[in-house]
């Protein structure tokens, strides 16, 4: 095949002849000593000329002498088509092939602009679900069309997600939750996470809370004032309105008292729910203040706060702060002095918003002191750093116009969507791939729509906020529905990125993840009810032994995410131990054996035999035309133009392609239309597809197609090999023979054009090789020679007997018949042992 895969190449050193008894590479090709060029200039073969293939209408091709069949078809020229790839005899020199017709295709004819319109949308919303699947190159492109429009819209989606965060919205949360959580009370040098008293909470409110809140001067040591305009929080973040405190409390009786205690105990406070919150004013004075006074939730338009013990409702008594430290102070010290906090207490809230315009961010502050009804204090917080006026700068209005990219893409995903289903009905619905791209349009949709609501209601809110700066700005809402934006933006680009499989699967080496876990779906789903029942178990038990004292067994919940954190190897043991010296290392050990060892490794073990089937498999399916095939042959169309065309690669994709139905046979019709393509003749495909059809049934079989792409790849390993070696000038072959180098070619004369030294040894050795090869072609002919001569002279000799027999018979007719017969047998016998002794050493020779 040497001269086919390189003429693009060496035209000229496309004929090869090895010696007698040799195998290379290209044997089998080359052993026929025709080539595109040769076929297409040699008339006597039956090819018409190239050019004449634009004629329109049906051309037969025919040898005009006779009408032949297939080289290799007929037992009687089927060794000169063998395995050894040799021609023999005047068959092989007429290299004929069957008359077959071949439409030459028509120039397509102009259409109107509505055809090509109509064309150009149908191609747009092409998918793979709605193509055949046996035509692999429609496939392909379409596969590769639907990859490279999904990755700009995930490209599109990233932009998006990443201009509405930033890390510097980590740096604002961390410096606002140090300034209240982290500073030291003044004499406990306690801090807002360690309170544990109610004592705690009046330390933090007249200490850490108006030194946050409240930067009236500078940090000179004169402690200059600074102007009302610039009293922000550490000097950056401006407070939106004043803060407000908030109380939640339940009545009294709001719990059952045993008999038994009746007499001692007549109070009783409950933990908190809804149901037992105390609507009584509870004023000491009869005050008719907000802070003593029970207000419902609706109307002070809060919402539910998911604190550590318990949901707590938007309502309560509250007192909004003043503007300045000093009003602020005397606000607090009236609450402590009346004892504002009393046993019906169950929460008490701190709710503030701060902007900085530096960086265009709100964040939206809550500090919570839950006094749970074991008595003590256990504080939360809640920090939410959101940029609601989200177009302002340049890069703002870059990501309003990916926005509108983004609403693009999700249109035309819709219609898309659409599409699939009308023509697909119910079929749709069975792929998981279909139900994850209606999902992620959803989540879209739902995104699109919260922007758009919130671009509009958080300008007006804005306005209405800040219309008074001394009343309480409720930012709360705008800060929790912003949070749930976000989280339904990373929820649709996670659901994004995962959808990025459904593309890459196209390769069978991606389908190994989605195979593997298919194939050990039931298997897994049998494992887990028998390790949940056992992790479980484990649970409850941790739970029961553990939780009045470990904090990561504290709840039911709490246990599970710790055994599941102990598989991953974080743990705690002392903790364990100290709550239960006897059974916590029992507990321990047990676990560790029973879940870790045995069933996390009875896991592993399924999902490593089920990969193990598929990686073989993969290996041994056939191998189809992928996307990494597409783009081999557009490099190799590529590298046509610059004329170094790798004939083996289009052999290679056109073998894969041939196969349309998939049973593994290539018939000879399928193998000649995708080779024409490639712009291979016909003699050369009848020649090609002749040395493999063993059997002349015009069919290639599994292994007789396995053999040939084994073939080829070896081919194409050897000749890449061969272009290195001819290709890479030696430094020690050039010093070495760069004496002997003549002088005409190392200095020019006149106008004569100097040869570099690489140039003339690859010459060299290439005519050395093209001497060598045509010393052997001519010994050959000339033992060809002789042995025709002297059959032409065996061929005289036994004319010369039949006369000689025929004399014999003429001349001695006075002998009777039976005489006459008896010589005449004898003279024969005579001639054939004399032709059978001559016979023999022509067959030694």
């Amino acid at each position: 095949m040497g001269a086919l895969f390189l003429a693009g190449r060496w035209p000229c050193q496309a004929l090869r002849f090895p010696q007698a008894g040799t195998e290379g590479p290209c044997q089998w090709w080359t052993d026929t000593c025709i080539s595109r060029d040769t076929v297409t200039s040699r008339p006597e073969l039956g090819v018409p000329h190239p050019q004449s293939r634009h004629r329109r209408g049906k051309r037969k091709m025919s040898n005009p002498a006779s009408e032949l069949e297939r080289p290799g078809t007929n037992s009687s020229n089927r060794q000169a088509w063998g395995q050894d790839g040799r021609g023999g005899g005047g068959g092989a020199g007429a290299a004929v092939v069957d008359t077959y017709e071949y439409d030459d295709s028509e120039e397509i004819r102009k259409k109107g602009c509505w055809y090509k319109f109509s064309t150009f949308v149908s191609r747009i919303w092409a998918t793979r679900q709605m193509t055949k699947r046996e035509d692999r190159e429609v496939y392909v492109r379409t596969t590769l069309r639907e990859l490279l429009v999904y990755a700009i819209f995930l490209v599109d989606l990233c932009i998006i997600t990443f201009g509405m965060t930033s890390p510097t919205m980590y740096y604002y949360t961390k410096v606002l939750s140090e300034l209240f959580l982290d500073a030291p009370y003044p004499d406990t040098k306690n801090t807002f996470r360690g309170s544990t008293q109610v004592l705690d909470f009046w330390r933090f409110s007249e200490n850490i809370l108006l030194d946050g809140l409240y930067w009236e001067h500078w940090y000179d040591v004169s402690a200059t004032d600074t102007t009302k305009d610039d009293r922000n929080i550490l000097y950056e973040n401006r407070l939106l309105g004043v803060p407000r405190i908030r109380q939640l409390r339940v009545h009294n009786k709001s719990c059952e008292i045993p008999p038994d205690f009746q007499r001692v105990i007549r109070q009783c406070y409950s933990e908190y729910s809804p149901t037992s919150e105390d609507h009584a004013e509870f004023s000491p004075n009869g005050e008719n203040t907000t802070a003593w006074k029970y207000f419902s939730e609706k109307q002070l338009n809060g919402s539910v706060h998911w604190g550590k013990i318990a949901h707590y409702s938007g309502a309560g008594s509250y007192v909004d702060l003043g503007s300045n430290r000093t009003t602020t102070k005397n606000i607090l010290a009236e609450l402590r002095d009346k004892l504002w906090i009393q046993r019906g207490t169950r929460a008490v809230f701190y709710d503030f918003t701060v902007y900085n315009a530096n960086i265009n961010l709100f964040c939206v502050i809550k500090l919570v002191f839950e006094f749970p009804a074991t008595g003590g204090v256990i504080p939360s917080w809640e920090f939410r750093t959101v940029k609601l006026l989200r177009y302002v700068t340049p890069n703002d209005f870059f990501v309003l116009a990916c926005e509108c990219i983004f609403v693009f893409f999700i249109l035309y995903y819709i219609i898309e969507e659409a599409i699939e289903i009308k023509a697909l009905k119910w079929s749709y619905f069975k792929s998981t791939w279909n139900i994850l791209d209606l999902l992620v349009i959803a989540i879209s949709l739902l995104c699109i729509g919260f922007n758009v609501f919130c671009f509009f209601t958080i300008s007006s809110k804005l306005q209405e906020l800040l219309e008074d700066p001394n009343i309480f700005a409720d930012f709360e809402f705008l800060g929790y529905w912003q949070i749930q934006f976000n989280n339904a933006v990373a929820v649709c680009v996670f659901f994004a990125w995962f959808k990025l499989f459904k593309y890459i699967s196209f390769n069978k080496t991606m389908t190994q993840l989605s195979s593997t876990l298919s194939r050990c779906a039931m298997d897994i789903a049998g494992f887990a009810i028998m390790f949940f029942i056992v992790f479980f178990a484990f649970a409850q038990l941790g739970y029961l032994l553990f939780g009045t004292q470990v904090r990561d067994f504290r709840k039911f919940m709490d246990a599970v995410f710790t055994l599941l954190r102990t598989i991953l190897g974080d743990f705690n043991f002392h903790e364990i131990e100290e709550a239960n010296r006897v059974l916590g290392p029992i507990f321990f050990i047990c676990y560790v054996f029973f879940v870790y060892f045995v069933l996390l490794n009875m896991f592993l073990a399924i999902i490593n035999d089920t990969y193990s089937e598929v990686k073989i498999e993969i290996a041994n399916q056939r191998n189809e035309f992928e996307i990494a095939d597409y783009f081999k042959r557009g490099y190799n169309n590529m590298m046509g133009k610059l004329g170094r065309r790798d004939k083996i690669v289009d052999i290679q994709n056109a073998l894969k392609l041939s196969d349309s139905n998939g049973d593994g046979m290539l018939t000879f019709d399928e193998i000649r239309t995708n080779l024409k393509k490639c712009n291979f003749s016909d003699m050369e495909i009848e020649m090609f597809f002749a040395k493999y059809d063993t059997d002349g049934n015009r069919l290639l079989e599994q292994d007789e197609v396995r053999r040939m792409l084994s073939d080829l790849e070896g081919q194409k390993v050897e000749l890449e090999k061969q272009i290195k070696n001819e290709d890479r000038p030696s430094s020690a072959k050039a010093s070495g023979e760069s004496e002997t180098r003549p002088a005409s070619a190392s200095s020019g004369h006149g106008s004569i054009t100097s040869v570099s030294f690489e140039e003339f040894s690859v010459l060299q050795r290439r005519v050395d090789r093209l001497e060598h090869s045509i010393g052997s072609i001519v010994s050959k002919i000339d033992a060809v020679l002789v042995k025709l001569d002297h059959m032409e002279k065996h061929k005289h000799k036994r004319k010369e007997t039949m006369s000689k027999l025929l004399d014999t018979i003429t001349e001695n007719d006075d002998m009777d018949d039976t005489t006459k017969r008896k010589r005449v047998e004898q003279m024969v016998r005579d001639e054939l042992d004399k032709w059978d002794g001559d016979s023999s050493p022509m067959s030694h020779k």
